[in-house]
């Protein structure tokens, strides 16, 4: 076992397993029953620190400036009330949603503050911001987990997705990381290059995996790219199979190859927050469309268990083919681990 899982482990907490214990019961009963049950709180939360960011990539709403809600930063006594509300219960935290979090001037200090409360913390980058200054404040932070987005071994190919992005300061970032890990002799982050495969990078796959050894990366993570547009094909998507959520049928059409079940793990066991304060079921609601509350009126406790919530869940239960968030995923099924 390596110390990122042994130091997850450290994070529970008798509450928190029995919590979790709960979360997990409840969810099983549901599926059977066909009828939502929750007896307890969110294992996991996603807290959105921006919509901004630098890069421009093709598949994401920030990106490509498509959003239909307004861009802002999270705020910290917003973020803090709102930690002080559930880290009893919550073992895992997120700093991500969408836009690139260092763009919030207050981001490393509200890692700080969670990590206080001895919740597993994590955050997603494009490592444009990991300068020497940046990269050691994030050790210092208490961070638990550092996903780098970093798809493509060559600025070419790099940028055919990155639009806007400059692989040396992403390798520069990482290396700025591990440096001040060594010295500060801490084990935290555990870094890990998130490599999104695409049909342009893919043939890079060896590649990334021999740079992150190089540099000392802790572990690489292959992703499956989401296509808005998939029914008609995509130069994104990538023609390894293994790496791809679609399939070509046999009239040429593209369909997800995964079986879409009544049933959804992320609606008990997680919930996302945007910056404003919006609750929202899950990180395919990009717009928050499905709104189950707002945390500036309403606590959370009182949305997680109210009517909305479970209107949702019902949903998801016996119809979940018919909403629209969940008819690009291919992940909502898988038990959180």
């Amino acid at each position: 076992m390596n110390f990122d899982k042994i130091n997850f482990l450290f994070k529970l907490s008798f509450r928190r397993l029995w919590n979790a214990l709960k979360v997990l019961s409840g969810y099983y009963i549901s599926v059977m029953l066909k009828k939502p049950i929750h007896w307890g709180f969110p294992i996991s939360i996603s807290i959105e620190p921006t919509t901004s960011c630098n890069l421009r990539c093709p598949e994401c709403p920030s990106g490509k400036r498509e959003f239909t809600r307004p861009t802002g930063m999270l705020q910290k006594k917003f973020f803090k009330d709102t930690i002080d509300e559930l880290y009893k219960d919550t073992l895992y935290l997120i700093f991500y949603f969408q836009g690139e979090p260092y763009l919030n001037p207050d981001f490393l200090e509200m890692v700080n503050y969670a990590s206080s409360k001895k919740i597993y913390t994590a955050t997603s980058t494009n490592a444009h911001f990991l300068d020497d200054a940046n990269a050691r404040k994030t050790v210092e932070s208490g961070l638990d987990r550092l996903i780098i987005s970093i798809d493509g071994t060559t600025q070419n190919i790099y940028e055919q997705y990155r639009i806007g992005g400059n692989l040396k300061k992403v390798i520069e970032g990482t290396e700025n990381i591990i440096k001040w890990k060594k010295q500060l002799k801490s084990k935290t982050p555990h870094v890990i290059f998130q490599f999104l495969v695409v049909e342009p990078n893919q043939h890079q796959i060896k590649e990334v995996e021999e740079l992150a050894k190089k540099i000392g990366v802790d572990e690489v993570l292959f992703k499956t790219a989401q296509i808005y547009d998939y029914v008609n094909g995509s130069k994104l998507i990538p023609t390894i199979q293994k790496y791809s959520r679609y399939q070509q049928q046999s009239d040429g059409t593209f369909a997800i190859k995964n079986k879409m079940l009544d049933q959804c793990w992320k609606m008990w066991h997680s919930t996302v927050i945007t910056w404003d304060g919006l609750v929202v079921p899950c990180c395919f609601d990009k717009d928050a469309t499905h709104q189950m509350g707002d945390l500036k009126n309403t606590g959370f406790k009182q949305l997680w268990k109210g009517p909305k919530y479970n209107n949702f869940r019902a949903a998801v239960l016996t119809s979940r083919s018919q909403i629209d968030i969940c008819k690009n995923c291919t992940e909502g099924t898988k038990v959180w681990a």
